[in-house]
């Protein structure tokens, strides 16, 4: 879903950790399918991983229902938590602004 609404240019790095989901063949034949460029965090290394560790516990800590009633409820509630997050979510680390407006002061900078 991510590939589809942003339309990456080609050498986009894609992170993860060792999960087997990520190292498996499938998936790798994907990553460079879509032209991406894969990244691994190092086996115990749990700073490699800790702008997504800490998404991922934003997630959980919001309040967030601890039930659903079918997969799309589960779906939509986490694509609106990213939308959330990514759009208005003020970032200390990106000296408070979104993701979204981060990148584009980045995009303005490069052209």
């Amino acid at each position: 879903m991510a590939y589809w609404s942003r339309k990456p240019g080609k050498g986009v790095m894609h992170h993860s950790d060792q999960g087997c989901q990520y190292a498996s063949r499938e998936y790798l034949k994907q990553l460079k399918a879509y032209g991406m460029v894969c990244s691994m965090s190092r086996k115990g290394n749990c700073w490699d991983n800790s702008v997504i560790e800490r998404f991922f516990g934003s997630l959980k800590r919001e309040n967030r229902p601890l039930y659903y009633d079918t997969r799309s409820a589960v779906e939509a509630d986490v694509i609106d938590y990213i939308l959330f997050y990514n759009n208005h979510w003020m970032h200390s680390y990106l000296d408070y602004v979104s993701p979204v407006e981060f990148e584009q002061q980045r995009l303005e900078k490069v052209s």
